[in-house]
């Protein structure tokens, strides 16, 4: 079984208001995107790992390399203008990492591809390696967790009805896909409604399965999240 992970990096960290995109700011003394590279090292160093970076990050990557003596073994693709080119980028260095490789350039049924979001560090190796076990078995795989605060559907006119909270989750990531489930699902042409990569390889015609998520997973968007990350580093 080969085993890929894409790490989405295209954040801009606008609504971090800090002077560099939110996957480079440091967290407890090394930068987050180094984090969630170190994690999936940990878990096994055979995965291989690309980075997606928009163009304009790519120097400042490489300079940040530097600086700390990252070292780790990964590949870095330019990113598109939407998440789902993005992916798409990453699954065509995959391809020609394949064929670089001397392996069948189309990816097959074993290998298995995880698409994860760099502003999430906090996940841990047992998570990772269990959410890469339930792919193998079905084939595409999200985390997710139970919501615990009521939810309301709101039309476009206003009004709103209350809706079973208990028939809703929150995805998270990674999310695990077949190899070659997640490329045929990516020949498809974008669509705005594609919020995910479940939903890209649903909209295939693929059944998405899911497993339990990880509380501490949470996905730096704001100030708050990085003291809430802090947090939960200190605890470990």
């Amino acid at each position: 079984m080969g085993k890929y992970a894409l790490i989405m990096a295209g954040g801009s960290g606008n609504r971090m208001a800090a002077d560099v995109p939110k996957q480079f700011l440091p967290l407890a003394g090394r930068p987050v995107l180094m984090r969630t590279l170190e994690i999936f090292y940990q878990y096994d160093p055979a995965v291989c790992q690309i980075l997606v970076l928009p163009s304009a990050h790519l120097i400042y990557w490489k300079q940040l390399c530097r600086q700390w003596g990252f070292d780790l073994p990964h590949q870095v693709v330019e990113g598109g203008c939407e998440r789902f080119h993005s992916v798409k980028n990453g699954l065509v260095r995959m391809q020609q990492l394949r064929t670089e490789a001397g392996m069948s350039q189309a990816a097959g049924q074993d290998d298995l591809v995880a698409v994860h979001d760099a502003v999430r560090p906090l996940i841990d190796v047992e998570f990772i390696g269990r959410c890469y076990e339930a792919a193998d078995r079905y084939g595409a795989v999200v985390p997710v967790l139970p919501m615990t605060e009521s939810v309301r559907r709101v039309a476009a006119d206003g009004e709103s009805q209350a809706e079973d909270r208990h028939s809703f989750f929150r995805v998270q990531t990674p999310q695990i896909f077949r190899a070659d489930l997640l490329w045929k699902a990516y020949q498809q042409e974008y669509r705005p409604e594609f919020t995910d990569d479940a939903s890209v390889v649903e909209a295939d015609g693929a059944k998405i399965y899911v497993v339990n998520g990880l509380r501490e997973n949470i996905k730096i968007t704001m100030p708050e999240d990085m003291v809430l990350a802090e947090y939960w580093l200190n605890s470990k």
